[in-house]
């Protein structure tokens, strides 16, 4: 899976709700239900539904599987 095709992916679900899962090592993971709020050249950003917090992740995260997305 190329950048290109991330981000072709994430803009077909920009503005709807997905669930991430992030890898924090040490079989750790955090687990957020997101929005898709605006694509970059090199990240994106999501906006948390519980807290509104954004937070930023880069297309790399996607392809080397850092975090996972459900649609």
């Amino acid at each position: 899976m190329t950048r290109a095709q991330v981000k072709k992916q994430l803009y077909d679900y920009l503005g709807e709700s997905v669930t991430i899962r992030y890898n924090l090592g040490r079989n750790k993971y955090e687990q957020y239900r997101v929005k898709i709020k605006e694509l970059y050249n090199n990240i994106f950003l999501v906006q948390t539904d519980i807290d509104n917090q954004v937070k930023s992740f880069s297309y790399t995260d996607v392809i080397t599987k850092t975090i996972r997305i459900k649609f």
